[in-house]
């Protein structure tokens, strides 16, 4: 039984943490702030999503909490027209295995809290913010803050865009700004008229911005978000925007877009960031995770998703070996899903979102050419994953050939 300590108390230190002590090992968390929460508003979960959370032991409670909409709506932001809709009920429910649903991001947190919490084999600890790591041939520690190490047998970097760990490991810098701010807010439902509530996501896309909205806790809140690209240069992460500058950066939205946005409260905005795929993320007995390895930019819905299906697989590869060899195992496995990814959540956001004019034309005509099967094809690759590393052969010989590698040098 190893020792395996995870950097990081969101949802994919928390998935990593399940992941690994179901196969026998023991865990240590270390969160960084005072209690183990989960900041932010709605978040969707894909079928590769549910698969691994089922294999988690949590796809039941977090789907009690979901919203399961029927489709996914691509709208022109400035005609007010469908341009297509990608149904997500029964066919195609069928066909990838799991549905797909909506969920504020605490409904998803805190299941996964909840096993961690009544695990024999996980323990978690608050106001442990991890700075680096050192390791030699027995171990590995976690350095914190304080000065202070805890020492394991593997280390798990699950901390995160701005991974401290990932800063020793890969020493690539600061996160790539993607010039794109958004505004979130939640809304009542109670306060939303009827006829523009939909059990729909709803992506409108504009000029250099979209819109996107669904419901969330159950039905009872109206999620909305959006953005705009403003050639923002710095990162910013939460910061209160008042009401009346939302509605003026939005002027040439269509009707009924101005009118959900004038019911936001409490507006807050991000400047979103992501990173350049790399190719090496782990060293010896440390590996990344989740956003700590390939943050993605939110446009493919994907960053969660991604993180929970490394957390499983690296559950999977951790049961036949040695942390080094199946650490490497993992990043070989992974890295070429990750990057797609990242890239396709990168052109989404430029090619499919933002565009005005002709080019904007020439989209609505792409997508609305495009039949329901052949939408189903589109996501297939990440929806529809049944299996999440790139390799055909099994965790056990994965992490083997790892092993034999290493040991010729």
């Amino acid at each position: 039984m190893s020792r395996v300590i995870v950097a990081g108390g969101g949802i994919g230190g928390l998935a990593t943490a399940l992941a690994v002590a179901d196969r026998g090992h023991r865990v240590v968390v270390l969160e960084r702030r005072s209690e183990f929460t989960e900041l932010g508003a709605g978040i969707q979960l894909a079928p590769n999503a549910f698969l691994a959370l089922d294999r988690l032991g949590v796809a039941t409670a977090v789907l009690d909490r979901a919203v399961h909409v029927d489709a996914l709506r691509f709208m022109d932001a400035v005609t007010g027209e469908q341009v297509a809709a990608l149904p997500v009920l029964g066919e195609y429910r069928a066909r990838f295995g799991n549905p797909y649903a909506v969920v504020h991001r605490n409904d998803l947190y805190a299941p996964l809290l909840a096993r961690c919490r009544a695990h024999g084999e996980v323990e978690l600890r608050v106001d442990s913010p991890v700075v680096g790591y050192e390791q030699d041939g027995d171990g590995v520690a976690a350095v914190l803050a304080d000065g202070g190490r805890v020492r394991g047998d593997a280390l798990v970097g699950a901390d995160g865009l701005r991974s401290a760990v990932r800063a020793q490991l890969v020493g690539d810098g600061e996160p790539r700004v993607s010039g794109h701010t958004i505004y979130r807010s939640v809304i009542p439902m109670e306060e939303v008229p009827a006829r523009l509530r939909s059990d729909s996501v709803t992506l409108w896309a504009g000029p250099r911005w979209h819109f996107v909205h669904y419901p969330i806790d159950g039905g009872r809140s109206l999620n909305v978000a959006v953005t705009r690209d403003n050639r923002a240069t710095e990162a910013v992460v939460g910061v209160p925007v008042e009401h009346e500058r939302v509605l003026a950066e939005f002027t040439d939205a269509a009707p009924v877009i101005r009118e959900l946005l004038a019911l936001g409260r409490e507006w807050r905005s991000w400047v979103l960031c992501d990173r350049d795929p790399v190719d090496r993320w782990a060293d010896g007995r440390v590996v990344l995770l989740g956003d700590a390895a390939h943050p993605m930019l939110q446009y493919a819905a994907q960053g969660a998703c991604m993180a929970l299906e490394d957390a499983v697989h690296l559950g999977d590869l951790l049961a036949y070996g040695e942390p080094a060899a199946a650490f490497a195992a993992f990043v070989e496995d992974r890295r070429e899903r990750t990057a797609a990814a990242q890239l396709v959540a990168r052109a989404m956001g430029t090619r499919l979102y933002h565009p005005s004019g002709e080019a904007a034309r020439a989209r609505n005509a792409m997508l609305g050419g495009w039949s329901t099967e052949e939408l189903y094809e589109k996501v297939a690759w990440l929806h529809g994953a049944t299996r999440f590393g790139g390799s055909t052969g099994t965790p056990e010989s994965l992490v083997a050939a790892r092993r034999v590698e290493a040991a010729a040098g």
